[in-house]
C-alpha cells in the first residue's frame, strides 16, 4: 500500500481545525485521513462479514499450541508500522480464528452466544466515540441510554418502581457488585457467611471471598436429584452458623445453573431469606433473559422477589461481549455500598442531582454498554427476541426426545431451559460406571478433535456427563440432529473397540 495522501488541518464535513495551517510538523504521525480510514472500516467489515457467512461451513472450534503461537507471534514491536490494512488482514486471518467460535450454530458447549449485527456495529461506534460514561458530566447521553435499557431489563423480570441498577462487564462483576451492597446493608456483627448450590458457578464462589468471605466460611449446600439447592440444608447451614456466632450476609441462587440449566427453589428461597434477614441474590447469568418467553416466566417466578439479579445480555439476549448486568430492587443499596467523594471529581457537580455509574459499581472508568442492546431493540422489536430465545428452549426439548429414542443414549437430567445432560450407554450393554466414563470422554474428545460440531462436559454428582447447550438464534434442528449423531457414530465405536478387547 502506497503512503496516503492527508489532507492537512481539516474535519470530515468542516472548517480547517484552528492552528494546523503549520502543516505535517504539527502531527503527531497517528494520525489518518478520511479516505483511508473509510477504506480500511470497509476492509474490516467484509472480513468480519465473510467470517460470519462462513460459519456453517466452518469447525466450531480451532485452536494451536502456545509453542506454535509464540514461534508465530513473539517479536519485538516494530520500529516503523506497515500498512494497516496488511495487519488488520493478517489479524482477521491468523490470529483470531484461533479461539472458540461461540457464534458458530453447531457451538453447543459451554454458555455460547451469537451476536446480532446492529450490537456489533454499536460497539464500532461506542469505539469510535470514546466515551467514558462514569458520570453524567462527562456522558449525559450514554448515561441516559443506560438508564432506559436497565428499565427495560427491570420490567422484564418484574422489579417494582424504584429498582435499578447497572450494566457490567458480566456476571462475575455483577454478582461481586451485588455481594459489596448485601455485606454493607446486612449490618449485623460476626465474621460473614454466604450460601450456595454446589451447582453454583464458581464466579459465585469467587465474588463472595473477594469481599471478605473467609474461604472455609463460603457454604457450598448440596442439592436434590435435580440438581436444586435443597431448603433443608441450608435452613441447617444458617443455624449453625448463627449458633457459632457468624454473620449470614447472602443466598446466591441459581436461575439457570451453569451445569444443567436447573432453577433453584426461588419463591422458597425468597420466604426463608425473608423471615431471617438475608440477601437473596439470584444468577440469572445465563437463564434470565428467558423470562421474556410464557415458559420462561413460569419457571423463574420468584426471581422478582431477589434483593439482586445478575444476567447477561451477551448470552441470551444475543449480544457482544461485553453486556452484563445487576439489577437491585432498591438502587439505593448500589450507592449506599460504592458512593465515594473525590476532589479530582468535584465538577461532577454539574450533573448533581443526576445518576453518576461510577456511584453504583467498582467500575469509574466504563465504557457504554448499552447502545448495542438499544440498538439491537431498535432494529429487531421484542417479538423477535422472544422468538429467539424460545427457539432454543424448543431445539432443547427436542434434543431430549431424540435422546429418549435412541438406544444408544441416556438422558441424565430433565432438560431445563436450553440445556440437555446426556452420555453414552447402550442399552442392555451392561457396561460399569467406569467403563462408562471413559467411552463419554473418548467420544468428547472425538468431537472436539475431529467434529465440525462443539460440545463440553460437566460432572452431575460425580457421573460424567455430555452436555448441549442450545443459545444460537442462527442453529437449525439440522445442527442439533447431526451432532446427537456424530455422538452416536462416535460412541458405537468406542463401544465396540471396547468389547473387541481381549
Amino acid at each position: 500500500m502506497s503512503e496516503p495522501t492527508r489532507r492537512e488541518g481539516v474535519v470530515a464535513g468542516g472548517p480547517p481545525k484552528p492552528g494546523a495551517a503549520a502543516g505535517r510538523d504539527d502531527r503527531s504521525g497517528l494520525e489518518m485521513d478520511r479516505e483511508e480510514m473509510l477504506q480500511l472500516a470497509n476492509q474490516v467489515a467484509e472480513l468480519v462479514v465473510d467470517r460470519i457467512e462462513g460459519l456453517p461451513e466452518d469447525v466450531a472450534w480451532e485452536g494451536d499450541f502456545k509453542e506454535s503461537l509464540q514461534d508465530h507471534l513473539l517479536s519485538d514491536p516494530p520500529e516503523d508500522g506497515r500498512p494497516a490494512g496488511e495487519v488488520l488482514t493478517h489479524a482477521a486471518r491468523k490470529i483470531m480464528p484461533l479461539a472458540a467460535r461461540i457464534d458458530h450454530p453447531r457451538f453447543f458447549g459451554f454458555i455460547p452466544s451469537s451476536p446480532t449485527w446492529p450490537g456489533v456495529l454499536a460497539d464500532f461506534l461506542v469505539a469510535g466515540h470514546q466515551v467514558n460514561q462514569c458520570t453524567w458530566l462527562s456522558s449525559s447521553g450514554p448515561s441516559q441510554l443506560e438508564l432506559v435499557v436497565i428499565d427495560w431489563i427491570r420490567q422484564w423480570v418484574g422489579y417494582p418502581e424504584g429498582a435499578g441498577g447497572l450494566l457490567t462487564s458480566g456476571g462475575s462483576v455483577a454478582t461481586i457488585t451485588a455481594l459489596v451492597a448485601a455485606r454493607e446493608a446486612v449490618q449485623r456483627g460476626g465474621p460473614p457467611t454466604a450460601y450456595m448450590s454446589d451447582q453454583s458457578h464458581s464466579a459465585q464462589i469467587r465474588a463472595a471471598r473477594i469481599v471478605g468471605v473467609e474461604r472455609g466460611h463460603v457454604r457450598l449446600v448440596g442439592s436434590d436429584r435435580r440438581f436444586r439447592l435443597d431448603m433443608d440444608a441450608l435452613a441447617d447451614a444458617v443455624a449453625r452458623d448463627r449458633d457459632a456466632g457468624l454473620n449470614p450476609i447472602a443466598v446466591c441462587a441459581n436461575a439457570g445453573a451453569g451445569s444443567t440449566g436447573s432453577i433453584d427453589p426461588l419463591p422458597e428461597l425468597a420466604d426463608f431469606c425473608e423471615a431471617e434477614g438475608i440477601w437473596l441474590h439470584v444468577d440469572a447469568a445465563y437463564g434470565g433473559f428467558a423470562v421474556l418467553t410464557e415458559r420462561g416466566r413460569r419457571l423463574l417466578h420468584g426471581m422478582e422477589r431477589a434483593d439482586s439479579i445478575g444476567l447477561d445480555a451477551h448470552k441470551w439476549f444475543f449480544q457482544p461481549y461485553e453486556a452484563g448486568c445487576l439489577m437491585v430492587k432498591d438502587v439505593n443499596t448500589l450507592e449506599n455500598a460504592f458512593a465515594v467523594s473525590h476532589d479530582m471529581l468535584q465538577d461532577t457537580i454539574w450533573g448533581a442531582g443526576h445518576p453518576n455509574f461510577s456511584d453504583r459499581g467498582p467500575q469509574l472508568s466504563r465504557s457504554v454498554r448499552a447502545l448495542k442492546i438499544w440498538a439491537s431493540v431498535q432494529t429487531f422489536g421484542m417479538r423477535a427476541f422472544r422468538r429467539a430465545i424460545s427457539k432454543g428452549m424448543e431445539l432443547a426439548a427436542r434434543a431430549e426426545d431424540y435422546v429418549h429414542g435412541s438406544p444408544m443414549l441416556e438422558m441424565l437430567n430433565p432438560t431445563s431451559l436450553g440445556i440437555v445432560c446426556f452420555r453414552i450407554n447402550p442399552a442392555e450393554a451392561g457396561l460399569g460406571e467406569s467403563a462408562l466414563d471413559e467411552i463419554n470422554r473418548e467420544v468428547l474428545a472425538s468431537i472436539f478433535w475431529g467434529g465440525r460440531a462443539f460440545i463440553s462436559s460437566t460432572l452431575l454428582h460425580g457421573t460424567f456427563s455430555l452436555r448441549l447447550c442450545i443459545l444460537n438464534y442462527t442453529t437449525t434442528w439440522e445442527d442439533v440432529r447431526e451432532t446427537l449423531e456424530a455422538v452416536e457414530r462416535s460412541g458405537g465405536a468406542a463401544v465396540e473397540a471396547r468389547r473387541a478387547k481381549p
